[in-house]
Order: structure tokens, then sequence, then C-alpha cells
């Protein structure tokens, strides 16, 4: 079984739609896809989960919430501010390993990779070193993006992670210069591969369409056909016709 924790940058870097992508490339690939999502926090009433939005998107119907607090502040933060025990790291991996078996699976963190999930710590790293997973990094495109993602691999590496690469999740229809170079940058800074670059407002998307656009802009490593060779290619690349 493959695994892979998708975890950000920080917040709204696009997290979920790369889930979302990863699973809906699997899925048509013929592949088994469970979908987890340990700990969901700060829903507004009548707002989509993350696993709503991945089923909603990819169409793969094995997915899962573990948990689900209040604020929408980091998992350990949301609980303790609503009186809750918050699910330990350690129980959460019980949870998910207790599930059958797929050929893909996808386990979406909260916020970045040190985000802690318990009182004694936990974090999605410590997750991610559970599950035995790879840990696949969603980044941001434009400015400061760089260092955010070279800390965060870093971090990984320095826990004995392997960091199977980084994917950009919300590429802008109009790009600035620091976006453009960031796409030569990125796999630099990282130290590890430019798996993706997901157009921004895909969420909107049909399911169709949705994953005509997850195959053009996942990398072949991620099931889809995202090849660009050179800067000057890879900003056209970035946006699927």
């Amino acid at each position: 079984m493959n695994r892979l924790l998708v975890t950000g940058t920080g917040t709204e870097v696009g997290k979920t739609i790369v889930t979302a992508a990863v699973a809906a490339v699997a899925c048509a690939h013929g592949r088994s896809v469970t979908v987890v999502k340990p700990a969901q926090t700060g829903l507004a009433p009548g707002e989509e989960s993350d696993v709503d939005v991945v089923r909603r998107l990819s169409g793969v119907g094995d997915v899962h919430e573990l948990v689900r607090y209040d604020d929408p502040l980091a998992p350990e933060s949301a609980a303790r501010r609503q009186g809750a025990d918050a699910v330990p790291v350690a129980e959460l991996a019980r949870r998910i390993a207790a599930l059958p078996e797929p050929d893909l699976l996808l386990v979406e963190g909260a916020g970045g990779l040190l985000v802690r999930f318990d009182p004694d710590g936990g974090t999605a790293a410590d997750l991610a070193a559970a599950l035995d997973a790879r840990v696949l990094v969603v980044a941001a495109p434009g400015l400061g993006t760089l260092n955010a993602t070279a800390l965060t691999c870093e971090a990984a590496r320095s826990r004995g992670l392997e960091c199977a690469g980084v994917v950009i999740g919300s590429w802008p229809a109009e790009p600035d210069l620091a976006a453009r170079v960031n796409l030569d940058d990125l796999p630099v800074y990282a130290q590890a591969p430019l798996l993706g670059c997901l157009p921004a407002g895909l969420g909107a998307s049909t399911p169709a369409e949705f994953l005509r656009v997850a195959r053009a802009s996942l990398a072949p490593a991620l099931g889809g056909e995202w090849a660009p060779a050179s800067m000057e290619r890879r900003t056209a690349d970035c946006t699927p016709p």
C-alpha cells in the first residue's frame, strides 16, 4: 500500500484540492483509494468539510473524518478551547491503521507539518511516522514560499520522513515574477521534486473537468501527465488548456 500524508507550508495553500486531485487520478487508474482527515476544525454552518470536498470532486467514496473541533485553530488548540480532550496522535494512527488497506491511502493534515494534534505535542509529522507514510508538501506559488517549503521539507527529513515531493496548490491565472521563478527554485529549496501545479479555482469544477485538469497538472509520479521542461514552458504548462 502506498501511503501519503498531505501537508502544507501553511493554511489555505490548497491541501484539500491536491488531496482530491491525487485521489481522482489514482481512482481513474483503477486503484482503490482511502482518504482520511484526522482532525477537521472550524467549519461554518452549512460549509463543506474537507472530506466532503474530496468526495465531490474525486468521486472517491471511502473518506473518513476522525474528529471535529469547533474553532478554526490547530486541532489541539481548538480542542482545548471547547473543553474537549484532543485525540492523541497514537489513537488517530490506530484508527487509520484499522481501516481496510487500499492501494493508496491519503491522509490530509491540518495546517502545517508541526501543527499539534494533542497536548503531548503530537504532530502531523508524528502521524506520518506512525503510519510509515511519505510526506507530500503543498506549497503556495509566490513570494515567501521558498523558505516555508524548505523548512517543511527539512523538518520532515530531520524526523526520518521521506518527502515525496512538492505540489503547488493554487497557481494564479496571471503569475508574477516570483511565482514563475519559483517553479525552478522550489525543487532546489525542497531537495525534492516538483510534482504538480494546480490552477486556482479548481474546486468549482465538475468531477469530469476536475479529473481532466488533475491529470494535466500532476506529474507521472502521482499518476498524471505534467512534465514541463524549462521555466518558460513551466509557466504555460501550469495552466492546462
